[in-house]
Parts: structure tokens; C-alpha cells; sequence
């Protein structure tokens, strides 16, 4: 046994903590599309809210093949590094320069800025697949325990909340300070920087991580088989079915966050807090969602996160401009309790993994995280793309004085549009059927099969 590797499948605290690098790499993109994408491309780039939430919903059509058949290859590649680790050195610079080029504005017109827009950022969003389809598929081969696999989680995630707190807050310095006051060449000039971070973090992450969990030997490759097994997965179609509408609800309010404090508030300084204020909450929940889960169970406990969480951010359709006070509260209230979801969602992925292993005897940990991978980002596209729509249908025009129905939509996207989706989520969440004492079962079956196989 791998003597970093103790007993029972546990992992050093030193690979968990490298482990979480690939997600604070990943972070410094996923955030920086989640509050400032839409808002870098209307009022910067130049394009129209409705024309760039469409692009995002189209180019995630892409991305109904891209991910699993990124999964599929993952899965399939084997090399002295394994199945999943050679991809964070393999795509790691290339990533970078799609960023660059991703929030580059050209000196086109028109049309041809948009075709820019779709070509830059498609070709982003295939390298993210690249590197964070397999990334998130190593923590299902980095040890068979399910509770551990909690654990590793909880850590990964304090390190991209972390990453997510640095873009949050210093994005609009480095843009401002970069460009001297040039934001076209700001924004370029700050994605220059997360790319060189990002390929430091992700050729640390290769290092110190590694991979434990192999398929059954006699395994044979069957794509269309493996594809057949997850669909008749229950606890499958939940969870890709609450995922999307989380992530829809984080895109809708993530991405008005710009728009609230710059229109509805009338204070862009404040927008940088406000924002930090989000990321320390989760990563105090993410901090004690691996001992909570312990005690009521990851399903009871996504329920609660999601569903109570939700409620919260319903009030802000009560703040007025002037309650900063209220604004902050809800927004530190509602991170927390949302919080303890984020660790969660991929370790019950993880177990998806294995009751798949369990019901068909393969096993095809690619395939099961590139289809969450693929949820995640559908969630966020659809969010984005309702979030365009509804800026257009209150009347949004950018850099001006916004009228009273257009900052009427603005707070809609903060309050009850996120609101409602998330409660709806954790409704659906009641039908997931796995639960702790049959993951043990589980667990200690395919342990079983493994020895007996070995």
C-alpha cells in the first residue's frame, strides 16, 4: 500500500491540501465568469446583454458532448501518472492563453466582435473541460472511502472559496491598476496574471496528488454501455437535475451582483466586500460541512443549504438601497447556510461512482464527474443566458441612469428569480435515494470485489 495512504483509505492532509490547488486554479476562471463575465462584455467589450446570454446558452450546447466525452477519454488514458493527473500539466498553459485571449477586446464591429466573442470563449470553456473534468474525477480514484472522499471535498473547497474571495475582491483593483484606467487593457492584463497562477497551482496539484481506485481489470471499454448504466442511475438524474437548477440560481444573482451595487446600490466600492463577505461565509461552512454531514447526513444537510439558504436570499427584495446593513447580513446568512452544499454535491457524485461500480460491475469515474462538470457549467449558461433575457426585458441600457423597471429586474435577479430556484432544488433533492448506512454496504462490497479480483 502506498505508505501515504494509512489505514482505513485515508489521505494526508499535505496531498488534500494540494489536491485543492487544481480547484483554487479552476476558480480563478469559474468566478471571474460568475460575477464579472457579463458585465466585462457589456460594458466593456461592447456587446448587448441578450446577444452574450445567448452565446453562453449556445456554446454550452457544445459542451452536451465536449464533457463526456472528455470523461470517456479520461477514463480511457493510461499512462505512469494514471488516468486523470496528466491532464492538469497537459492543458494547463494552453488554458491560460484562452483566458488572455477570452477577455481581449478586439478592434472589430459588430458581428465580427460577436463571432470574437464565441470563438474566444468556446475555446476557453473546451480547456476548462480539459483540465477540470479529469481534475474533478481524481478525487474518486484518490481513495475508495466514502467519508474521506467527504473530507478531501471540504478541504478542496476551502481552497477554491479562497481563490474565490482573491478574484471577488481584487479583480476591480487589478483591472483599474493594470490598465491605468485603461479597462480594456486592464481586464487583459489581469487575465494574464490568473493564467500564471493558474499553471503554477494545477503543476502543484499533478505532483503531490494520487490515483488509488482502478476499474475491475476486466473491464472493457463500451462507452455506449457505460452511458446506458448512468442514465438508469436514480440517484444520477436527482442530482444532475438539482445541480442545474443550484447553478442557475448562483449564475442569475452571481452575475447581477455588478449590476446591483453599480445601479441599484449606487456604490461600486462596495461591490468588492460584498463579494469577500460571500467567500469567507462559505468557506466557514465548507469548514464544518464534513462534521455536520457526519451527524445529519449529506442528503438532509444539501437539503437544508439549498432550501433554507434560498428562502434568505428571498430578502432582499425587501432592502432598500440605503440598508447596506440588511444587504450584508443576508448576503453572509445565506453564503453560510448555502455553503455546506458546495463539499457535498461532488462527494454524492463520488458516490454515484460506486453504487454504479455496485449495480454493473464497471466502473467510469470520467463519465459520472464529466456529466456533473457538464451540469454545473448547462446551470450556469441557462442562469446566464435567463439573467441577459430578463436584463433586456427591463429595459437595460448599459453606463446610463437605469429607469425603474430596469432596476426592478436588477433586483428580481438578486431576490426571488435565485429564491425560487433553489427551494425548487432542494424539493427535488427529497427524491435522491442513497443513503450512509447503504454507502457502507456499498463501500464494503466493492472492497470485497476488489480483493477477491486482486
Amino acid at each position: 500500500m502506498n505508505s501515504r495512504l494509512s489505514l482505513a483509505g485515508r489521505v494526508s492532509f499535505g496531498e488534500k491540501v494540494g489536491y485543492s490547488l487544481g480547484d483554487a486554479a479552476s476558480n480563478l476562471y469559474w468566478k471571474t465568469f460568475e460575477f464579472y463575465l457579463m458585465i466585462f462584455y457589456t460594458d466593456v467589450f461592447g456587446v448587448s446583454a441578450a446577444a452574450i446570454g445567448t452565446m453562453l446558452l449556445v456554446t454550452r450546447l457544445a459542451d452536451a458532448v465536449a464533457d463526456p466525452v472528455m470523461g470517456a477519454i479520461a477514463d480511457r488514458t493510461h499512462t505512469r501518472w494514471g488516468h486523470f493527473r496528466p491532464y492538469l500539466i497537459w492543458f494547463a498553459v494552453p488554458l491560460a492563453v484562452a483566458g488572455v485571449l477570452t477577455f481581449t477586446t478586439p478592434g472589430l464591429e459588430g458581428g465580427n466582435k460577436v463571432v470574437y466573442a464565441y470563438i474566444t470563449y468556446s475555446l476557453l470553456m473546451f480547456l476548462y473541460t480539459a483540465v477540470n473534468i479529469p481534475y474533478t474525477a481524481l478525487m474518486g480514484v484518490m481513495t475508495s472511502n466514502s467519508a474521506e472522499r467527504t473530507t478531501i471535498s471540504s478541504v478542496r473547497f476551502i481552497g477554491a472559496f479562497t481563490a474565490g474571495i482573491f478574484v471577488q475582491y481584487l479583480t476591480p483593483t487589478f483591472v483599474r491598476v493594470l490598465g491605468h484606467g485603461n479597462y480594456v487593457l486592464g481586464w487583459q492584463m489581469t487575465m494574464v496574471l490568473y493564467g500564471i497562477l493558474a499553471v503554477i497551482m494545477l503543476f502543484v496539484c499533478f505532483s503531490v496528488t494520487r490515483e488509488r481506485v482502478s476499474p475491475p481489470p476486466q473491464q472493457e471499454s463500451d462507452l455506449g454501455r457505460d452511458l446506458k448504466g448512468l442514465f438508469s442511475s436514480r440517484s444520477w438524474r436527482v442530482l444532475i437535475s438539482v445541480l442545474l437548477l443550484v447553478l442557475a440560481a448562483f449564475a442569475i444573482k452571481g452575475s447581477d451582483s455588478a449590476y446591483y451595487f453599480k445601479y441599484f446600490v449606487r456604490d461600486e466600492s462596495l461591490l468588492p466586500p460584498f463579494l469577500v463577505s460571500n467567500g469567507f461565509a462559505f468557506v466557514a461552512a465548507v469548514m464544518v460541512a464534513s462534521y455536520l454531514a457526519k451527524i445529519f447526513g449529506k442528503k438532509a444537510l444539501f437539503m437544508f443549504a439549498i432550501g433554507v439558504g434560498g428562502l434568505v436570499i428571498g430578502g432582499f427584495w425587501a432592502a432598500k438601497p440605503t440598508d447596506i446593513a440588511m444587504i450584508f447580513g443576508l448576503q453572509i446568512v445565506s453564503s453560510f447556510i448555502i455553503g455546506f452544499n458546495s463539499p457535498l454535491v461532488f462527494a454524492m457524485f463520488a458516490d454515484v461512482a460506486d453504487e454504479a461500480e455496485w449495480r454493473t460491475g464497471r466502473r467510469n469515474t470520467g463519465l459520472v464527474f464529466a456529466s456533473a462538470i457538464f451540469s454545473t457549467k448547462a446551470g450556469w449558461a441557462i442562469g446566464a443566458w435567463l439573467f441577459g433575457l430578463l436584463l433586456s426585458y427591463f429595459g437595460y441600457i448599459p453606463n446610463v441612469t437605469q429607469s425603474v423597471q430596469a432596476l426592478l429586474g436588477i433586483v428580481l435577479a438578486t431576490s426571488w428569480v435565485p429564491c425560487v430556484l433553489l427551494v425548487a432544488a432542494a424539493a427535488l433533492m427529497q427524491l435522491y435515494p442513497l443513503t450512509e448506512a447503504q454507502m457502507v454496504k456499498i463501500e464494503a462490497d466493492l472492497k470485497q470485489r476488489r480483493g477477491e479480483a486482486a
